[in-house]
């Protein structure tokens, strides 16, 4: 499913139109990056909890030449699914 899918599920659920429902997806975004920045974690209740984790710089391998590579730092995003989601799944 593509952000437009997503977008035109939205205004048929809602009865939005497409460009509120474009604002609302944007806006429920922005939060979830927003509260990953500012606490490393954003829990949707049922659906899935959003956690931000540090990762240390580490030396790596080319899996085509076994050249040693350096992978620098960086935040990581985990997701970890809901009882809602993991339910309408299986």
């Amino acid at each position: 499913m593509t952000k437009q899918d997503l977008v035109n599920h939205i205004a048929e659920e809602t009865g939005l139109t497409k460009a509120d429902a474009t604002r609302a997806l944007d806006a429920m975004m922005s939060g979830v990056i927003k509260g990953l920045k500012k606490e490393k974690k954003v829990a949707l209740t049922g659906f899935a909890t959003f956690t931000a984790k540090k990762k240390e710089a580490k030396k790596g391998r080319n899996p085509r030449t076994g050249e040693v590579v350096n992978i620098p730092a960086r935040v990581a995003v985990t997701i970890k699914a809901g009882s809602k989601l993991k339910d309408a799944l299986n």
